[in-house]
């Protein structure tokens, strides 16, 4: 008897879309909301390792123009009305405020040092909030998804058990499918939380050190111009 349950149980097919296509519909569903998860994260994986690898591209080519020696006021000039990097956008808000705070006849106005550390505060939360923007889709994906599977897999058990009442057999040609079919859907989730989880925490501390270094250089330009402020004073 036990051998002619392993042979039933070896014709049958245990391929990925076999186990999907016997699954019930809860099951189903869960499945295709992990795979849609996992896909979704994937996207913002890839989005956002070009972002930051282009946003670091950007600072240290602007960077290198920054302290090579030519004049602020040119440099400027040379971002142009709509800078294009980050750095490029944290420098244009400073000199912007710098710039507002002479009046006419060239003296300043009282307080420029504070409204240019603002500008650039603002202009670097923007940034900020670019780089960061979508990492909580991550950090979702990685918190429920293990969850979320692990509902298909007790409500494919439990359509399992059913089964097997149904049938009034605990063969393993009987039991075997429905099991399989259940821990499916904890596998899917595992597949979709993994990648996210370790995605997140790496792309969270790049963000941290990109922004970080934007901070460092609003910090160096911000010293600059006070240098010359208290020049002017």
């Amino acid at each position: 008897m036990e051998t002619e349950a392993l042979a039933m149980a070896q014709e049958i097919d245990f391929s990925l879309i076999a186990l999907f296509a016997r699954a019930t519909l809860t099951v189903k569903l869960v499945m295709l909301l992990m795979i849609g998860m996992s896909i979704w994260s994937w996207a913002i994986i890839i989005q956002k390792l070009v972002l930051f690898r282009k946003a670091r591209a950007e600072a240290q080519q602007f960077d290198a123009a920054f302290w090579s020696g030519e004049p602020l006021d040119e440099l400027y000039e040379a971002v142009g009305p709509e800078p294009q990097g980050a750095s490029e956008r944290i420098f244009a808000a400073g000199m912007t405020e710098w710039r507002r705070s002479h009046r006419q006849d060239g003296v300043l106005i009282a307080g420029a040092q504070a409204r240019i550390d603002r500008a650039m505060d603002v202009a670097i939360a923007r940034e900020s909030d670019v780089l960061n923007h979508s990492l909580q889709v991550l950090a979702t994906t990685g918190a429920t998804a293990p969850f979320i599977g692990l509902f298909g897999t007790v409500w494919g058990i439990k359509h399992a058990f059913e089964q097997i009442a149904i049938a009034k057999t605990s063969d393993l040609a009987v039991v075997a499918p429905g099991i399989a079919e259940a821990l499916l859907a904890t596998g899917i989730g595992l597949v979709a939380a993994i990648p996210a989880v370790v995605a997140y925490n790496k792309l969270s501390a790049d963000s941290e050190r990109i922004t970080g270094n934007y901070g460092a250089f609003a910090d160096e330009f911000s010293t600059i111009l006070s240098r010359q402020l208290d020049s002017a004073a």
